[in-house]
């Protein structure tokens, strides 16, 4: 579904990303980890066109999108959920969520299904954004970024800073938009046990280059908690 063939992007003078060449399968969940500052948060940023990318190229469903501004990729499947959730705390959670659709007609009421996953923001509609907790507005960043109907969700450490009873919501919540809905996702995460207990797929970063990566089911076989570690 998504591949990505010899990476490269510089900030200043130094080389972030080095020839990232990696895939992401369709209606698979896909983990990306790393220790910080290895360069996973560019990755994604170049994967949505936030930040362009000096060489290399990004394939989506068989036709290359390095070129393509964000509002075109968001438009074509893709949807990101950033570090940091970036939520409006002024809006309503509704408000927020109708936000998301902008990039399709955008419906007159916010579909069931979104509420069906996250019902804490049923409950909490008209509530404005900045006032729910930091669990609460990642459900919602996540919601968000559902709105816009994608074939490819993209998070950036959607655990940071969120309690454990949610991180499991989450999980949950990510497991079922793949196996039920057929979404496929990529995760880049710290958390390590989290990461397994999903993950289909795996690829490693390190100094802005892929190490390793296979099944999920391998990665302790493989040693991927070793590579990860501080």
């Amino acid at each position: 579904m998504l591949e990505v063939e010899s990476l490269n992007q510089y900030y200043g003078g130094s080389h972030i990303l080095r020839d990232v060449k990696m895939t992401v399968p369709d209606g698979k969940l896909t983990v990306l980890l790393g220790r910080n500052g290895v360069g996973k948060t560019t990755l994604l940023r170049c994967l949505m066109g936030v930040v362009p990318s000096k060489s290399g190229s990004i394939t989506w469903r068989g036709a290359k999108i390095s070129s393509m501004p964000t509002h075109a990729r968001v438009a074509s499947g893709l949807a990101y959920v950033p570090q940091g959730r970036d939520i409006f705390g002024r809006l309503t959670v509704e408000e927020n969520l109708l936000v998301g659709a902008a990039s399709r007609k955008a419906p007159s009421k916010i579909p069931d299904h979104i509420y069906a996953l996250f019902p804490v923001l049923r409950e909490m509609k008209h509530r404005r954004g900045g006032d729910l907790s930091g669990g609460q507005q990642q459900q919602l960043a996540i919601g968000r970024a559902l709105m816009s109907e994608p074939q490819l969700l993209i998070l950036d450490e959607p655990t940071e800073g969120i309690q454990p009873s949610i991180i499991r919501d989450i999980g949950r919540t990510l497991r079922q938009l793949v196996d039920e809905m057929g979404m496929t996702v990529l995760l880049v995460e710290q958390y390590y046990d989290f990461a397994r207990e999903l993950a289909d797929h795996y690829w490693v970063m390190s100094r802005g280059e892929i190490v390793a990566g296979g099944e999920g089911s391998e990665m302790e076989a493989h040693g991927v908690r070793e590579l990860i570690a501080v």
